[in-house]
């Protein structure tokens, strides 16, 4: 699946879900590129009233663990040299290292939620960063809305974003030079992650994406070292429906691997600042991905 046609779908989803008003909606596709007329098929739907759902992120309606909540920003902002300039990230470091993990958000970018996860991992001895890949736009911070950063990502030559993710990973081993690295990525960071893989980066020891969309014909040799979890959302139909390329991509590739589907969640999951956050399904997840890291990295 391309990441463009990916966030598009994003987008028709939440509405069809009630996460995103069908006004909020068709500014949002419009920002991507698709006409008035694709835009009323896909929000086909969708309500009819503006006041349905959401535009920048929901209030989670579960209590969340205090372990495992979003409770600020974590971590430290730094920049740190890109291929076309400085990039943007949030940087935890562990002590001692377990490992070094590299963050990648989902598709409105460096949000609270995705900030505060580098320090999580560093509470269980990960040094992890958190990359801005709109960093060349001036940042997640600086763009009007959750859909101009979307639209942003979408604009951007997925080449680009392969060379700011090697990058990022430059920057672990800077600050963590003795250290295995692993990649994490959400939604679109999940994709992200399937796609540096295919892209061939033989540093990563591990890689665990959150329902991410696996890349269409995509091969992993080039990534001979990386052991991968991906996490799966039993009611995400749209992207389970990659899990079997991606299982064939890692088979053929010879890669040790997991796939693990959770039973009763939808897509994203995991991000506890939205209404499909599950605070049970989302801790079971976490600890697997740190049993994964424990396997992978030592």
């Amino acid at each position: 699946m391309a990441l463009r046609q990916y966030l598009i779908e994003e987008v028709a989803l939440d509405c069809a879900e009630g996460l995103l008003s069908r006004r909020e909606a068709l500014r949002r596709l419009g920002l991507l590129g698709v006409s008035v007329g694709g835009a009323a098929t896909l929000l086909a739907a969708c309500s009819d009233s503006d006041d349905a759902g959401t535009t920048s992120g929901a209030t989670p309606s579960t209590t969340v663990p205090s372990s495992l909540a979003t409770t600020g920003v974590g971590g430290e902002e730094i920049r740190f040299p890109g291929p076309n300039g400085e990039l943007i990230g949030v940087l935890a470091p562990a002590s001692p290292v377990r490992g070094a993990v590299l963050v990648i958000h989902e598709n409105r970018g460096l949000t609270d939620h995705i900030r505060s996860i580098p320090a999580r991992l560093a509470d269980d001895g990960y040094t992890a960063l958190a990359i801005d890949l709109l960093s060349e736009e001036g940042g997640t911070a600086g763009l009007p809305s959750g859909g101009d950063a979307t639209a942003a990502l979408g604009d951007a030559p997925p080449e680009r974003l392969i060379a700011d993710l090697r990058a990022g990973l430059d920057e672990l081993e800077r600050q963590a030079p003795d250290a295995k690295l692993a990649a994490i990525g959400f939604c679109f960071g999940g994709g992200m992650t399937w796609q540096l893989l295919a892209a061939g980066e033989p540093r990563l020891s591990a890689a665990v994406p959150f329902y991410g969309p696996f890349p269409e014909g995509a091969a992993l040799d080039g990534s001979p070292n990386a052991a991968v979890l991906g996490i799966y959302a039993e009611s995400d139909g749209r992207v389970n429906a990659t899990m079997p390329a991606a299982e064939a991509a890692l088979t053929a590739a010879g890669l040790t691997y997991e796939l693990r589907v959770f039973d009763g969640v939808g897509h994203a999951f995991f991000n506890d600042t939205g209404e499909r956050y599950d605070a049970d399904a989302a801790a079971q997840a976490y600890q697997a991905m740190l049993d994964w890291f424990a396997a992978n990295l030592a």
